[in-house]
């Protein structure tokens, strides 16, 4: 991913984050009251503000170091959603006695709707992989930068492949301005700090 740092926005700070999924969504409504209604986009992308959660002088001073350290909007970083951060028995694929990468994805079900989001900064030493519900403790390794899980030898025919792990979500700011006020001499704050999800 170009533009990126792999390192994790200060999650002491992320932990009184505001916000969370969005969609775009196109409302037309007609002259005789019905809507006719077009999703712009097949998935979501997070928007978070996290000005909340700055509590101690400390946390103003680590954030300013990573705001310059990325350059305002110009890096990406890793985000911990703290809403949503794990994932359980997610399946990632069906072995075909081939293939031996398999991405990991998480699956979001409602109903009969699925919505398969694709987990890009799985968090390192998190990952566990299972064949068929027994989990396989060597033959595969994880590339935390991508989420590709690859096996030594792949797995036989039908070998349902699931996994369990903790992810960030690759963000960045939304703003190029930094915008602080020292209320105390021990504490500050910024009115907005905004954080959008990049695109995988």
């Amino acid at each position: 991913m170009a533009g990126f740092h792999e390192v994790q926005f200060p999650p002491d700070i992320s932990y009184g984050a505001a916000g969370g999924p969005g969609y775009s969504t196109t409302v037309v409504i007609t002259v005789s009251g019905h809507e006719r209604r077009n999703a712009n986009w097949a998935q979501a992308r997070g928007r978070w503000n996290v000005a909340h959660g700055l509590k101690k002088r400390d946390q103003v001073a680590a954030l300013i170091a990573f705001f310059r350290a990325r350059k305002g909007r110009a890096y990406g970083f890793r985000f911990k959603d703290w809403t949503d951060y794990q994932g359980l028995a997610q399946a990632i694929g069906v072995g075909d006695g081939t293939t031996k990468t398999f991405q990991l994805v998480k699956h979001y079900a409602s109903g009969a709707e699925v919505e398969q989001r694709t987990i890009v900064k799985p968090v390192g030493g998190s990952t566990k992989v299972y064949r068929n519900g027994i989990e396989a403790t060597s033959g595969w390794s994880i590339d935390i930068t991508t989420g590709l899980v690859t096996f030594t030898t792949a797995p036989a025919s039908g070998v349902q492949v699931t996994a369990d792990f903790e992810f960030d979500v690759p963000a960045r700011f939304d703003s190029d301005q930094m915008d602080i006020t020292i209320e105390t001499y021990q504490l500050g704050s910024w009115g907005q700090i905004p954080i959008i999800e990049i695109r995988p």
